[in-house]
């Protein structure tokens, strides 16, 4: 008689388990909610659609004061280390109503597919701008290809939001672990998603610092925010990276938030904190000038 246990061949814990029978258990994220006409708090509306057979979105729309008013476009990318989370959870539906409200602008907050069952492949097109932790990523490498590729209809990208960017390298700066690298989670997460990444954790996409990797200086935007929390260990290479973008010779302008005292995508997971709240805010001027 086959035997019914399954075990775990895959342990990234606090995020995500994969099992022997195929089961991917994703260990972090909210539930999912359905788009509102009109959402109570913020009179945001929004709908879901559909891009392509393999991509959908859902679409927010702020009030309007003016029928013929001209709204910026933001693209949204959730974090959730590319392999858990959803556009439609709970958190990161709260999350962008408020984000539309306060800026006044269209979001196009974007379900992409994710890892295990759909890892990275080399040529993956994924287009967008703001978006937080391993989303954080995307906007850095959608900048990076605006800047050597034209985008259909000549769209151009404006800025870019690198909220707790998602990067990482072979060797530990700042507060990094300098013991047993290949055993920390951050470490471990981005060769469970792309396996096959050419330089593996050293690949330009996780690590835009590498050596070989594209001059920064041909970020495709002319303006960037880095936000960042004291207690993300992520912070150290997103201070770094914000530097290094300075010294490039890119054009445009740049510039840090750091928020004391606070962890990862806090601003998402609890946006009534007055410090969230003052994010937000900062995030909304950037959008909207």
């Amino acid at each position: 008689m086959a035997s019914t246990t399954k075990d775990v061949i895959s342990d990234l814990s606090p995020i995500i388990k994969v099992y022997t029978d195929g089961t991917v258990e994703g260990l972090l994220g909210s539930a999912h909610v359905p788009p509102s006409p009109e959402d109570p708090t913020t009179g945001v509306s929004s709908k879901d659609t559909t891009i392509s057979p393999t991509l959908s979105a859902r679409l927010y729309l702020p009030k309007l004061t003016h029928p013929t008013q001209k709204l910026p476009i933001l693209v949204y990318y959730h974090g959730g280390g590319f392999c858990v989370d959803s556009a439609f959870s709970f958190l990161n539906h709260r999350y962008v109503n408020l984000l539309s409200a306060e800026s006044g602008a269209l979001v196009v907050s974007v379900e992409y597919r994710l890892a295990p069952e759909h890892p990275f492949r080399r040529r993956t097109r994924i287009l967008g701008t703001p978006s937080n932790g391993a989303g954080g990523n995307i906007p850095h490498n959608i900048a990076m290809r605006a800047g050597s590729e034209s985008l259909p209809g000549n769209v151009k990208v404006l800025g870019a939001i690198l909220s707790n960017p998602y990067f990482w390298g072979s060797n530990p700066i700042g507060n990094e672990p300098k013991e047993d690298i290949e055993q920390n989670l951050v470490y471990r997460l981005w060769l469970f998603v792309y396996p096959s990444a050419p330089g593996g954790i050293d690949s330009p996409l996780i690590n835009p610092l590498a050596d070989g990797a594209p001059s920064l200086s041909g970020l495709g935007c002319s303006k960037i925010i880095v936000c960042l929390a004291e207690k993300d260990v992520l912070t150290a290479r997103g201070l770094v990276y914000a530097e290094e973008v300075k010294k490039s010779g890119w054009k445009g302008e740049v510039e840090v938030v750091e928020i004391e005292g606070e962890d990862h995508c806090f601003h998402v997971f609890d946006p009534q904190r007055e410090k969230a709240k003052n994010l937000i805010n900062r995030l909304a001027s950037f959008i909207s000038h």
